[in-house]
């Protein structure tokens, strides 16, 4: 069957770009658009907007139907695009952030490794075996694209549980180059580059301008001091997914110091946010050494705040697209109507994405995640060979990939023993609290949790 099925159909704004480019993209004109969401509010807010989208944009050729049973929703599509939040930000993710602050730790996002990114996984991961075990029932053959975090895990989890082809998708590389050269005010034309590592720590090993290496002129003009430019509406355009980690940052905060660090020392630049990598390291967080957050300015608790701003922006957004009878849409960057057009037409798609190392990166281990460079087109997606990375960035990778082994462990036999090991493995965590400190915590937050985990042994 000629359908696309959208689990997480609730995040309007996201459904609009994922969707909506496929509604703009010629083979995938007339598909079914399946939306499933288990909040009914919003599933109802999404099909209004999509409905008018397919109407203004499309020449009403799409099927647009809404989903309350999951199972239906799936039942014969071709492509299924994940895009849920379990626990949402209430009570959740603030369970994430405000128990391991008890305890001194301190996060800035939380949803990808740390405390918070292994709790995120723990309980996102049985709901998407629940998908697989319905999908290997009603849609066995379907491609699943992943873009929920802990994108590692969650990819791990579901390649090594169930038999769905699954491929993760991230914006971090996708956006890294246009947004370092951007800062750094450098021209951007005749600029081609290789990355690769895991998710939110891959790493940019290669960039060439006219065929030159560009690293030395990136890095003189990092060392001189990052360049703050707000992002022009050209930019935002192209990138609308640079948007949403920028609102009311302050110039001081988009200086990117974390990263700009992380080049210093390790010698590349790192795909994900100075946000992010700031707690996927020991270096920067330091409840003894207050004053690395104002010298790399670190946006603690940054992910809460976010999540706060980004349910009043809705609140101003949603009449403009909800009610908005005229609504269109333009085609953005956003990966998946490329890789869905490639799959369909046999052109190739070259894009980033998240897939197990069957010996990818020779110098990381087979079973884990790993974010290169793939090809989709008359033969699937296949995933391209990177060889070894220069041993400190595979070490700084494999710094995280234990803790995201020993979550999917703990998910897969509910054990509680592999979530304090995975705890005491996250460098971060490790940096900040003892063995017994993290014990306790892991049991608090499993309480606290209640009925939104999975009973652990």
């Amino acid at each position: 069957m000629d359908k696309i099925t959208f689990l997480g159909a609730g995040s309007t704004v996201f459904a609009k770009n994922v969707l909506g480019d496929c509604m703009m993209t010629e083979p995938l004109r007339e598909f079914e658009y399946a939306l499933y969401d288990i909040d009914p509010e919003r599933l109802e807010e999404s099909y209004l907007m999509l409905s008018n989208i397919n109407k203004n944009s499309n020449g009403q050729k799409a099927r647009i139907v809404k989903y309350r049973d999951r199972r239906e929703a799936l039942r014969g599509a071709r492509y299924v695009i994940n895009a849920i939040q379990v626990g949402g930000y209430e009570p959740c993710t603030v369970t994430d952030f405000e128990i391991p602050k008890k305890y001194g730790l301190r996060q800035t996002i939380g949803d990808t490794v740390g405390i918070g990114g292994i709790f995120r996984a723990l309980r996102t991961i049985p709901v998407m075996l629940d998908f697989a075990e319905d999908m290997e029932e009603v849609c066995p053959d379907a491609l699943f694209l992943n873009y929920t975090n802990p994108m590692a895990m969650l990819t791990m989890a579901m390649l090594r549980a169930s038999s769905i082809r699954t491929v993760g998708i991230c914006h971090s590389v996708q956006v890294c180059v246009p947004q370092l050269l951007y800062r750094l005010g450098l021209p951007q034309d005749h600029v081609k580059y290789r990355i690769a590592g895991i998710n939110h720590m891959a790493w940019l090993l290669e960039i060439t301008r006219n065929g030159e290496d560009y690293y030395p002129e990136i890095k003189r003009c990092a060392k001189e001091g990052p360049v703050y430019k707000p992002y022009t509406k050209e930019m935002l355009k192209d990138y609308p997914q640079l948007l949403y980690p920028d609102y009311e940052f302050t110039p001081e905060k988009h200086d990117d110091l974390v990263r700009f660090e992380i080049m210093k020392q390790f010698g590349c630049y790192v795909t994900e946010s100075s946000e992010h990598n700031a707690e996927f390291m020991p270096y920067f967080i330091r409840k003894n050494h207050p004053e690395l957050i104002e010298k790399y300015q670190i946006p603690l608790d940054e992910y809460p705040r976010r999540c706060r701003i980004q349910i009043e922006h809705w609140k101003q957004l949603k009449n403009q697209l909800v009610g908005n009878e005229k609504l269109t849409h333009t085609r953005t960057h956003e990966y998946p109507s490329y890789i869905l057009e490639a799959l369909e037409t046999g052109k190739p798609f070259t894009f980033a994405g998240n897939v197990m190392n069957d010996g990818l990166i020779e110098n990381l281990p087979k079973d884990c995640c790993v974010e290169v460079t793939c090809v989709a087109g008359q033969g699937g997606i296949q995933p391209c060979h990177v060889g070894n990375l220069p041993h400190q960035l595979a070490a700084l990778n494999m710094s995280n990939i234990g803790m995201q082994q020993l979550t999917v462990d703990a998910a897969l036999t509910r054990s509680r023993e592999c979530i304090y090991q995975a705890a005491m493995l996250d460098p971060h965590t490790a940096a900040e609290l003892t063995m017994d400190e993290i014990r306790s915590m892991v049991d608090e937050l499993i309480e606290a949790h209640g009925s939104w985990l999975p009973e652990f042994k």
